[in-house]
Protein backbone atom coordinates (compact mmCIF):
# COMPACT_ATOMS: atom_id res chain seq x y z
CA UNK A 1 0.00 0.00 0.00
CA UNK A 2 2.28 2.73 1.03
CA UNK A 3 5.75 2.71 -0.03
CA UNK A 4 8.56 3.19 2.32
CA UNK A 5 9.41 6.46 0.80
CA UNK A 6 5.94 7.80 1.31
CA UNK A 7 6.01 6.55 4.91
CA UNK A 8 9.33 8.24 5.35
CA UNK A 9 7.97 11.46 3.84
CA UNK A 10 4.97 11.36 6.18
CA UNK A 11 7.24 10.74 9.15
CA UNK A 12 9.54 13.55 8.08
CA UNK A 13 6.62 15.96 7.74
CA UNK A 14 5.27 14.89 11.16
CA UNK A 15 8.75 15.25 12.60
CA UNK A 16 8.98 18.74 11.10
CA UNK A 17 5.64 19.63 12.66
CA UNK A 18 6.84 18.29 16.05
CA UNK A 19 10.10 20.22 15.70
CA UNK A 20 8.18 23.42 14.94
CA UNK A 21 5.89 22.78 17.89
CA UNK A 22 8.87 22.00 20.10
CA UNK A 23 10.63 25.21 19.06
CA UNK A 24 7.46 27.20 19.62
CA UNK A 25 6.90 25.59 23.03
CA UNK A 26 10.55 26.07 23.92
CA UNK A 27 10.28 29.73 22.93
CA UNK A 28 7.17 30.12 25.04
CA UNK A 29 8.85 28.33 27.94
CA UNK A 30 11.87 30.61 27.66
CA UNK A 31 9.60 33.66 27.60
CA UNK A 32 7.70 32.35 30.63
CA UNK A 33 10.96 31.62 32.48
CA UNK A 34 12.20 35.14 31.65
CA UNK A 35 8.97 36.66 32.93
CA UNK A 36 9.11 34.53 36.08
CA UNK A 37 12.74 35.46 36.75
CA UNK A 38 11.89 39.15 36.09
CA UNK A 39 9.00 38.85 38.54
CA UNK A 40 11.26 37.16 41.07
CA UNK A 41 13.82 39.96 40.80
CA UNK A 42 11.04 42.54 41.25
CA UNK A 43 9.74 40.65 44.27
CA UNK A 44 13.28 40.44 45.68
CA UNK A 45 13.66 44.20 45.24
CA UNK A 46 10.28 44.83 46.88
CA UNK A 47 11.18 42.51 49.77
CA UNK A 48 14.51 44.27 50.26
CA UNK A 49 12.76 47.65 50.37
CA UNK A 50 10.15 46.22 52.70
CA UNK A 51 12.85 44.88 55.03
CA UNK A 52 14.55 48.28 55.01
CA UNK A 53 11.25 49.94 55.89
CA UNK A 54 10.65 47.44 58.68
CA UNK A 55 14.14 48.08 60.09
CA UNK A 56 13.62 51.85 59.84
CA UNK A 57 10.23 51.48 61.49
CA UNK A 58 11.78 49.48 64.32
CA UNK A 59 14.48 52.13 64.78
CA UNK A 60 11.80 54.81 64.84
CA UNK A 61 9.78 52.81 67.35
CA UNK A 62 12.83 52.44 69.60
CA UNK A 63 13.53 56.15 69.30
CA UNK A 64 9.93 56.99 70.16
CA UNK A 65 10.04 54.68 73.19
CA UNK A 66 13.26 56.37 74.37
CA UNK A 67 11.70 59.79 73.90
CA UNK A 68 8.61 58.72 75.84
CA UNK A 69 10.80 57.39 78.65
CA UNK A 70 12.77 60.65 78.75
CA UNK A 71 9.54 62.65 78.80
CA UNK A 72 8.24 60.45 81.61
CA UNK A 73 11.42 61.01 83.64
CA UNK A 74 11.24 64.76 83.02
CA UNK A 75 7.56 64.75 83.93
CA UNK A 76 8.33 62.89 87.17
CA UNK A 77 11.08 65.41 88.03
CA UNK A 78 8.78 68.35 87.31
CA UNK A 79 6.01 66.70 89.33
CA UNK A 80 8.34 66.35 92.31
CA UNK A 81 9.43 69.99 91.99
CA UNK A 82 5.81 71.12 91.88
CA UNK A 83 4.98 68.96 94.91
CA UNK A 84 7.88 70.56 96.79
CA UNK A 85 6.66 74.04 95.82
CA UNK A 86 3.14 73.21 96.98
CA UNK A 87 4.57 71.88 100.22
CA UNK A 88 6.48 75.13 100.80
CA UNK A 89 3.41 77.18 99.94
CA UNK A 90 1.29 75.12 102.35
CA UNK A 91 3.88 75.69 105.08
CA UNK A 92 3.80 79.43 104.42
CA UNK A 93 0.00 79.42 104.52
CA UNK A 94 0.07 77.55 107.83
CA UNK A 95 2.58 80.07 109.17
CA UNK A 96 0.33 82.92 108.01
CA UNK A 97 -2.66 81.27 109.71
CA UNK A 98 -0.70 81.00 112.96
CA UNK A 99 0.44 84.60 112.62
CA UNK A 100 -3.13 85.72 111.95
CA UNK A 101 -4.37 84.00 115.10
CA UNK A 102 -1.46 85.41 117.09
CA UNK A 103 -2.18 88.93 115.84
CA UNK A 104 -5.86 88.42 116.55
CA UNK A 105 -5.05 87.28 120.08
CA UNK A 106 -2.74 90.23 120.67
CA UNK A 107 -5.40 92.64 119.35
CA UNK A 108 -8.10 91.05 121.50
CA UNK A 109 -5.83 91.29 124.55
CA UNK A 110 -5.05 94.91 123.68
CA UNK A 111 -8.73 95.78 123.31
CA UNK A 112 -9.60 94.16 126.61
CA UNK A 113 -6.56 95.74 128.26
CA UNK A 114 -7.39 99.19 126.91
CA UNK A 115 -10.97 98.77 128.09
CA UNK A 116 -9.83 97.87 131.57
CA UNK A 117 -7.33 100.69 131.61
CA UNK A 118 -9.96 103.18 130.46
CA UNK A 119 -12.26 102.01 133.18
CA UNK A 120 -9.83 102.23 136.11
CA UNK A 121 -7.09 104.70 135.21
CA UNK A 122 -9.19 107.87 135.23
CA UNK A 123 -10.33 107.04 138.72
CA UNK A 124 -6.76 106.47 139.80
CA UNK A 125 -5.37 109.57 138.18
CA UNK A 126 -7.94 112.04 139.36
CA UNK A 127 -7.56 113.19 142.89
CA UNK A 128 -10.41 112.54 145.14
CA UNK A 129 -12.36 115.65 145.79
CA UNK A 130 -11.64 117.26 149.10
CA UNK A 131 -14.45 117.70 151.31
CA UNK A 132 -15.48 121.22 151.52
CA UNK A 133 -17.20 122.43 154.56
CA UNK A 134 -19.32 125.44 154.15
CA UNK A 135 -19.91 127.36 157.30
CA UNK A 136 -22.18 130.16 157.88
CA UNK A 137 -20.74 133.11 159.37
CA UNK A 138 -22.70 135.50 161.44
Amino acid sequence: MFSQESKLAVLESKLGIYEDLSREMLSKLETAVDKISEGNSRIATILAKHDERIEQSMKNDDLIVKMIDEMKENNDKEHKKIEERFGKIEEKIEDLKKFRWQVGGVLAFAVVGIGIINAFVPKLLTASPQQVIIERTK
